[in-house]
Formats: structure tokens, sequence, C-alpha cells
């Protein structure tokens, strides 16, 4: 099987989770969604991360972003987990983890790298758009916990620029400034960037982000 890429269909499955079984395109929706995935249960990064997943459930909703866990655990181990991560993050988890204890979708999604484990999950994650195309493929190692914010950051980034013939530059943040797509024309720019632009180099061009009075 070739390697999922950016742009690519994600694959889709129909799987048990703590929610319910879900077929993943129609859980989707017109929504877009985060599939992030953990080596086992009661591991102690993971822990953390889907306490942070939970307190963010708002930020995600705002940007019309469903989250999905993942791992190789069952059901049972799952739902005892779920008590650990709301007892000792202080938060209720709020969104399915699915029970891969075949590794269907691991094996689907490239999820275990024999590198690191014949058997476990690495932690990857994908950001999945409203017509389940892959946009994000981000792979951590064990011991670095993931940075939601970043994630949110980068939905922001792509939810803009999927809509508007931008780029975001380094290290931008949601209002911060915009790079014109080298594809827009100078012609073209009055018409659809209104609030004007700089032009650093005749490729580099700024404008204001669009979203903001």
């Amino acid at each position: 099987m070739a390697a999922l890429r950016l742009g690519d269909e994600a694959p889709n499955f129909t799987a048990q989770s703590s929610e319910g079984d879900i077929n993943f395109h129609e859980w989707l929706g017109d929504s877009w969604g985060i599939l992030f995935s953990h080596p086992a249960d009661y591991t102690p990064v993971c822990t953390t991360e889907l306490g942070t997943v939970a307190k963010y459930k708002k930020e995600f909703d705002k940007r019309n972003v469903k989250v999905v866990a993942l791992s190789v655990d069952g059901l049972e181990s799952h739902k005892g987990w779920i008590d650990d991560i709301n007892e000792t993050q202080n938060t209720t988890v709020n969104f399915p983890i699915i029970a891969d204890e075949d590794r269907k979708v691991s094996e689907l999604y490239e999820m275990i790298h024999p590198n690191a484990s014949e058997k476990f999950t690495v932690r990857s994650v994908f950001v999945i758009d409203p017509d389940k195309k892959v946009k994000l493929i981000i792979t951590y190692p064990a011991s670095t916990g993931r940075n939601f914010d970043e994630l949110l950051r980068v939905i922001d980034s792509l939810q803009l620029t999927a809509y508007h013939k931008l780029a975001t530059p380094a290290n931008w943040q949601a209002g911060d400034d915009c790079v014109i797509s080298p594809s827009v024309t100078t012609e073209e720019i009055a018409k659809l960037f209104p609030k004007g632009y700089t032009e650093v180099k005749p490729y580099l061009r700024i404008t204001p982000h669009p979203n903001l009075n």
C-alpha cells in the first residue's frame, strides 16, 4: 500500500469507540477532523494529552473540528483509562477513543512503525478537511507531548487558506498579516484584498488578515 500523503483521501473505516460504533466519514460529516493515536492505554504522556484535548473542546467546536483518539487497547481498558484521565487531569473526556485491538485502523493510517514497535502505534496526528482530504500529518516520539495550541494554529491557517488565496508566514497566529499566493496577479490584488498590500519583493506580498475589521 502506498504511503498516505497530504491531499490523499483519508481512508474510511468502521470501528468501535468509547462513544459507540463509528463510520469515520459519516461521523465527520461536513466537519474538519483530528485523528490522533496513542501507543497504549494508561501511558503517562498520552493521559495528559487526552485531558488537554477535553479542555480544548470549545476551541475545536468554534472551528467546526471533531476530535477522535485511537489506541490499540479495547473498550473496557478505555473506560478505566478515561476514569483516570478525568481524575488526574481534572476534566471530562468528551470525545470518542477508538478501540483498535486488531490494529486495522492503525495499519490503514500507517501508525505502526517497526523501528519504534511491532505492536504499538506511534503518536501520529492527522488533520482532515470536510472533503475528507488529509491536510496535515505529524508524528511525535513517545517522549514528547503534542502541542495542541500549535494544532489549533495550523487549523486556523488551513481554514483561512482554504477559502482565500493566501498563505501564512513563519510563526503566524490568527489575526496576523498574511502572504498573498504567488498565483495572484498584481491586477487581481485590489479586488481580492481591498485592505491593500505591501510588496517586500515581487514574490513576497503581505496583506492584512481578511476576516478582521
